[in-house]
């Protein structure tokens, strides 16, 4: 049995797709930092930037070096319009758990999402893929994953009704 020739166009793309996904998945672990250490968007950015992106965890094993403008694009758009961003989740969740209520991982990943759904381009369906992987990844034996994906459906519909 042989197996196929890599395809160099298949493999850049898989290579951008993982990099947009490392990059949303640090966007979401910075503004839960944000929201724990009180720091600033600037002075996160800047660590995940220098201790994150590429940083070898141990002799030979790297983390996955994002794409660093969505990185930054979606840290900007979830600190400029997290009101509009957590008004959408309220209204996505049940009346009696506000935003406030709900585990800060997941307020975070709302959070980086919502930017997403509000003030960028990426189709919704993309976006609520990758946030309930994102959610599969901090909750893996949890109810959470089926959470987020109601959750982003609502607030994809309510954003980007159009799409639907």
């Amino acid at each position: 049995m042989t197996t196929p020739a890599s395809d160099p166009k298949r493999d850049a793309r898989d290579a951008r797709r993982m990099a947009r996904s490392a990059s949303r998945l640090y966007a979401v672990q910075a503004l839960f930092q944000m929201e724990h250490s009180q720091l600033s968007a600037d002075r996160v950015r800047q660590e995940f930037l220098n201790h994150r992106f590429g940083f070898e965890v141990e002799e030979g094993v790297e983390m996955i070096d994002g794409n660093i403008d969505l990185f930054r694009e979606i840290l900007d758009k979830a600190v400029n319009w997290q009101a509009r961003i957590d008004q959408m989740t309220d209204r996505a969740l049940i009346a009696k758990w506000p935003i406030t209520r709900i585990d800060p991982t997941l307020r975070a990943l709302f959070r980086a999402a919502g930017s997403e759904l509000v003030a960028s381009d990426a189709p919704p369906k993309v976006v609520i893929v990758e946030y309930v992987e994102i959610a599969k990844a901090f909750y893996p034996d949890g109810k959470e994953p089926k959470f987020v994906n109601a959750v982003l459906d609502h607030m994809a519909r309510e954003a980007k009704p159009e799409a639907f």
